[in-house]
């Protein structure tokens, strides 16, 4: 009798201790000789565990990676720049004054020396056109810049539910791995029993010894992944979450996914790597008409005051520039050419994401009919057929091979539904990281 039988299987934090490979020999341990204080201290280390680890659930752990997550962060503060540079691109130009002071000596016997003051204030002028230009384009970067963000968060979180539903994934393994072990040494048990009375041969020992250790050694390294797992996860959260913790969500918890055209919808109508695509064409855009409008000569308003010892004047007038040499046709066929890259890689974004999903879509179906044939078929003929061999195995109606060969059949079954199982999370996790959904786990 194994100590993971006298405690609490269902308790998550027993669960969590028995699956860590540090106490994996505390909960292989064979029943003592006092069974009552072996079951004492399993009820008290229930206890114990119950409130010192925090349980975690997905949906709580992709908020605790937004918040903690420095390269999300960043990626927020990039928006926050580009909201500012949209201020930048609304500011009127600054007036300039220029004030210029000296003496004067006269010459001839009409002039009066003494002191002498110019002030020249001069007012660029903000043609309406060039700062629509120039404000659509920094719109379009503050667009570009959040849902940039976005598709980043997207990224993050893909990568921390593959993290999650790997776990998942080896907590099974390893549940289903401690599972052939404790059966191992039951058969082993009976085995040993049998060959003392002479009712099977040594040899049936020998083999059942063998087939043990290797059950040992196999829920041993499945253990360890568990860990390995279990550590990539925390990588992917972030240093808020502590380093032991459990999980409350179980293997087989994946939603449902809506019709392929459905999702094909909300991809074209709301994917941040398209909203960025179709930001970054605008900005190209307006960024082609600003640079068009500086063909245009620059104006600026001019008053000047001056002032002698002998008169004052002021002038009034406009600073207009002539466009005589350069006519930004360098900086025109720059913008151009980006505008041309921009459109290109819309279309590319288009195509790419409608093929991705429906890569996907046909992974999820493949995998959810896997699980559904392992699930209500397989599995259960193979436990099924387990059972009957050992229990033609008691009665000495079949020998210990046909045992050995029936839990075969189960650990395969057993390792195809959870492998299919991770293909459908994987494929679900795919097609979310395309429509780019915060939520929608269970």
């Amino acid at each position: 009798m194994l100590l993971w039988e006298v405690v609490d299987r269902s308790n998550p934090g027993i669960a969590a201790l028995c699956g860590n490979p540090r106490w994996h020999a505390v909960c292989s341990m064979k029943l003592m000789k006092n069974p009552i204080k072996l079951f004492v201290f399993g009820c008290g280390l229930s206890a114990s565990l119950a409130f010192a680890l925090p349980e975690y659930d997905l949906a709580s752990l992709e908020a605790l990676a937004l918040s903690s997550n420095r390269s999300v962060l960043a990626a927020r503060d990039q928006v926050t720049a580009a909201r500012y540079g949209v201020d930048s691109a609304g500011a009127f130009p600054n007036p300039e004054l220029e004030y210029l002071g000296g003496t004067t000596r006269s010459r001839g016997p009409a002039g009066n020396p003494g002191d002498a003051r110019s002030a020249t204030l001069t007012q660029p002028l903000d043609l309406p056109w060039r700062r629509a230009a120039r404000i659509g384009a920094a719109e379009a970067g503050l667009e570009a810049a959040g849902a940039g963000a976005r598709a980043f968060e997207a990224d993050v979180l893909a990568h921390l539910r593959e993290r999650y539903f790997e776990v998942l994934r080896r907590e099974a393994e390893f549940s289903n791995a401690r599972e052939d072990a404790a059966l191992m040494e039951s058969v082993r048990s009976r085995i040993s029993l049998r060959v003392e009375t002479g009712e099977a041969p040594r040899f049936e020992l020998i083999k059942a010894d063998a087939e043990m250790l290797n059950a040992q050694k196999t829920a041993q390294a499945a253990g360890f992944r568990v860990e390995q797992a279990r550590s990539l996860l925390r990588r992917a959260v972030g240093s808020a979450l502590p380093p032991e913790f459990t999980l409350t969500s179980r293997f087989r918890d994946v939603p449902v996914l809506t019709p392929l055209n459905e999702v094909r919808q909300q991809i074209t109508a709301s994917s941040p790597n398209l909203m960025r695509a179709r930001a970054e064409t605008v900005r190209a855009e307006r960024q082609l008409e600003l640079e068009r409008s500086l063909r245009w000569p620059n104006v600026a308003l001019k008053a000047s005051m001056d002032e002698d010892p002998d008169m004052r004047a002021s002038q009034y007038g406009v600073v207009v520039s002539i466009p005589l040499w350069d006519r930004r046709k360098g900086p025109i066929g720059e913008a151009s050419a980006q505008l041309s890259r921009a459109r290109n890689e819309l279309e590319s974004q288009e195509f790419s994401l409608t093929k991705a999903l429906e890569v996907a879509y046909q992974q999820y179906e493949i995998a959810q009919t896997q699980v559904t044939a392992l699930e209500s078929g397989i599995v259960l003929q193979a436990e099924a057929a387990l059972r009957v061999a050992e229990s033609a195995y008691r009665f000495g109606e079949r020998g210990f091979l046909e045992v050995l060969d029936a839990q075969r059949v189960l650990r395969a079954a057993r390792a195809e539904l959870i492998a299919a199982r991770f293909e459908r999370a994987s494929a679900w996790v795919e097609i979310e990281r395309l429509r780019a959904t915060p939520g929608g786990n269970k």
